[in-house]
């Protein structure tokens, strides 16, 4: 009786978890964009153990040490005669929550009708645990638990693992952010570094984490929970300039010995003004993907993998990323943030990834979020918080300014109140004023949702082609310190517009700008990953370039006078659109509609 309950709970677990598939059209028929996860009907999950049917699940330990768990390995699972219409999930065999991967018995294998034996290939990632698989079936409505696996582990469960790095508060400050399963209290966690061929350094990492209350509803408070480990922070300060260095995560543990994860290399930022080749990558919206083929996520973030293999297929070309909101589409599932951290660790550990926060990652009622919806899933803003560093005054207001060589980016937080008189409000006309454009030509600003202009079908329903309330506070501030480039995430598509002030187009050129800033060109680029999103049947004179595809943008400074955009497709990494910036100081200085300092006559 003890272990038929035991099971019971492990198919409830299971299934807040996982979704189990009556064939691949059960995903292709559920509401575009809706979390996976959420499709499940928990409260109807039965045991139904059948002798008849069973997993077998092999190697045992995967990795021989803590080098090859951090990329994962690929492994074989073998299913004898299992009962059709039966989807495959993995959970955690301490009875933790989790979301990992699923796929169908009954399509993984040509045979498999005539022998009702499969083999299947899954990749794992560490994630401070034992594994099991499930194999159930009753489709999302019914499910059933059929069988159980075996339990696989790591060598270490509790290694370090999936290093991010991000801008610190200065220019000379690099932060490395990681996870484990150590706390503060069994092993002191630390990053040695130093640039290449010089003595190396170890410098002391803050420990994070939060407990289920942290959350604030459901499913991150309930069915979604999982213990997201402890989170480790280093600050490397007083780099050189634009110079090469190595670095290492690692804990010192009570016995004197040292865990050590991998070795990596970082080029820190050039100085506020340095005249330098600086390549910037910019996208919002992208998420999560299985690269093993299973297909929780085959509709909800369809071009995620896509647009990060192109970022690492070209990571020698690029120097700092911006990902503008919308990270992992968790919604509540917490697990999900350690396979996104998985997902862009080459990224990640080689360049800054500077993010934004969004509606998945800070929507919640109640909570301070200037909209009431639910798209964190119960998260409000903690995971984002937690799982990567921004260098804000207050990571819980996320908006921050951060400085690379000859660009000031200026990132604003959407899901706060941005409009005149807020705190955000002053810290926008703050970032933009007290940039030197003489040093820093090249001024950026960015927020997830389309504070700007957009053509998207919703927002065309209102009229404004725009988040409601979004730039009527704004494009005055814009205009006023010549703002270059505006970027959004939120909606799923590229669109490039006009230099544009007050609905007016104000240069008619297409892809080459030079002399005075009398505009800000906005530029909507969500499609990272995410399933895309329509455009208004309404042409607007302000829309230049339009594409329903996932890409991303990519900004090169050649020096004070030259910028070159370029808007990259992620399934093949080509140039779809593009254009120049050329102009001297004296264009920036130069009065323009609204945008003009006043002055003193002296006669």
């Amino acid at each position: 009786m003890k272990k038929n309950h035991f099971l019971l709970r492990v198919v409830v677990l299971i299934l807040s978890l996982l979704i189990s598939f009556n064939g691949a059209a059960v995903l292709a028929h559920s509401a575009v964009g809706e979390q996976p996860l959420s499709k499940i009907a928990i409260h109807k999950a039965v045991l139904a153990l059948r002798d008849s049917a069973s997993i077998k699940a092999s190697p045992l330990v995967l990795g021989l040490n803590v080098w090859i768990i951090l990329g994962g390995l690929w492994w074989n699972l073998r299913m004898m005669n299992p009962q059709m219409m039966i989807g495959l999930g993995i959970f955690t065999s301490k009875i933790q929550v989790m979301s990992l991967l699923l796929t169908n018995a009954n399509y993984s294998s040509a045979d498999y009708a005539k022998t009702g034996k499969a083999s299947l290939k899954f990749q794992l990632i560490n994630q401070r645990a034992d594994f099991s698989f499930a194999l159930f079936g009753g489709g999302l409505s019914n499910p059933k638990l059929v069988a159980v696996s075996n339990s696989i582990t790591f060598v270490n469960p509790k290694a370090p693992l999936y290093p991010r790095l991000a801008q610190g508060k200065s220019w000379n400050e690099m932060t490395v952010t990681w996870t484990s399963g150590y706390n503060i209290d069994e092993a002191v966690p630390f990053v040695e570094w130093g640039s290449k061929g010089h003595h190396k350094t170890r410098s002391p990492a803050g420990t994070l984490t939060f407990h289920r209350n942290s959350m604030c509803g459901a499913p991150a408070r309930t069915v979604g929970w999982r213990h997201p480990g402890f989170i480790h922070t280093s600050f490397l300060k007083d780099l050189w300039p634009n110079t090469e260095y190595t670095y290492t995560i690692g804990h010192l543990l009570s016995n004197g010995s040292s865990v050590w994860g991998k070795t990596y290399s970082f080029r820190s930022s050039p100085y506020p003004g340095q005249d330098s080749l600086q390549r910037v990558v910019i996208f919002g919206d992208m998420g999560k993907a299985e690269r093993d083929g299973s297909n929780e996520y085959s509709n909800y973030q369809p071009g995620s993998l896509n647009t990060t293999d192109q970022l690492i297929n070209d990571l020698k070309n690029i120097d700092i990323v911006f990902h503008i909101g919308d990270i992992t589409y968790a919604n509540g599932y917490i697990s999900q943030w350690d396979q996104f951290t998985a997902q862009v660790e080459p990224i990640a550990s080689t360049v800054p990834y500077m993010i934004a926060s969004g509606n998945h990652e800070r929507d919640w009622p109640g909570t301070g979020s200037f909209y009431g919806g639910t798209d964190s899933g119960g998260e409000c803003g903690v995971l984002a918080e937690t799982m990567f560093y921004v260098p804000a005054e207050n990571r819980a207001k996320f908006w921050y300014s951060t400085d690379y060589g000859m660009f000031r980016f200026c990132i604003a937080d959407s899901e706060h109140d941005w409009r005149e008189g807020t705190e955000q409000y002053r810290f926008i006309e703050h970032c933009l004023a007290s940039v030197d454009r003489k040093k820093q030509p090249w001024l950026i600003f960015s927020a997830h949702r389309v504070l700007g202009y957009s053509s998207d079908k919703y927002y065309g329903l209102g009229g404004s082609f725009e988040e409601p309330m979004g730039r009527e506070s704004l494009q005055k501030l814009w205009q006023k310190y010549k703002v270059d480039i505006a970027f959004y995430g939120h909606v799923h598509n590229y669109e490039r517009s006009c230099p544009i002030y007050q609905n007016t187009c104000v240069n008619s050129e297409k892809s080459h700008y030079s002399g005075t800033v009398n505009g800000t060109i906005h530029v909507v680029v969500g499609g990272g990953g995410a399933h895309l999103s329509e455009y208004s049947p309404v042409n607007t004179t302000w829309s230049l370039y339009k594409d329903y595809d996932w890409g991303f943008v990519k900004l090169t400074a050649f020096n004070h006078s030259s910028l070159f955009f370029e808007y990259k497709k992620s399934r093949d990494g080509k140039v779809y659109d593009s254009f120049t910036i050329s102009r001297d100081y004296r264009d920036v200085l130069a009065c323009v509609h609204d945008g003009c300092e006043p002055s003193t006559l002296f006669f």
